[in-house]
């Protein structure tokens, strides 16, 4: 079976569509914005206008004008979008290598920072805690310590007198 083809209104055969299809960028005016764009992008590769520098000068050019390529297509391609939506990838992985590093710490948080990690040490099961719960650990440990000692004599005493008591008996017998 033959199939026919749809016939626009003058019945020639699809004449707006062949003009979509036609190569987009051999008209003038592409031609005049791809240029254009082509020469910013250019001037801001020259300027070293980028946060981080690619390896190569050639690569820089390469990908200027692949950019301005893709701005001109408006992102009506997917290869345009593509291009323009790894720009965006690009720009924020540099800016979260290239974050400033964190300032370093005062001579007075390296000191707290020490004590607090011989802190933990000495209080039993308390080496990876944060610093509050650390706190918190220490001062329960340390009541019960002093609880400790105070009981600690109390309950020797005792016995040591009923052993002082005894040699006392022995001696007067």
């Amino acid at each position: 079976r033959d199939r026919k083809r749809k016939r626009g209104a003058g019945g020639e055969a699809g004449t707006e569509a062949d003009a979509e299809r036609a190569p987009k960028w051999r008209t003038r005016r592409e031609h005049e914005i791809y240029s254009t764009r082509l020469l910013d992008a250019l001037r801001l590769v020259r300027a070293g206008a980028g946060v981080a520098p690619s390896p190569s000068p050639a690569r820089q050019v390469r990908e200027a004008a692949d950019r301005a390529l893709a701005v001109a297509a408006r992102g009506r391609s997917r290869w345009s979008r593509a291009i323009l939506a790894s720009r965006r990838a690009h720009r924020v992985h540099r800016v979260r290598l290239h974050a400033p590093a964190p300032a370093p710490a005062s001579a007075q948080a390296q000191t707290l920072a020490r004590k607090a990690k011989t802190l933990g040490r000495l209080v039993p099961g308390c080496r990876k805690l944060p610093f509050p719960a650390l706190l918190s650990e220490a001062s329960d440990y340390i009541a019960a310590l002093e609880m400790q000692v105070r009981a600690t004599p109390a309950i020797v005493n005792p016995a040591g007198r009923v052993h002082a008591r005894k040699k006392k008996k022995k001696k007067k017998q």
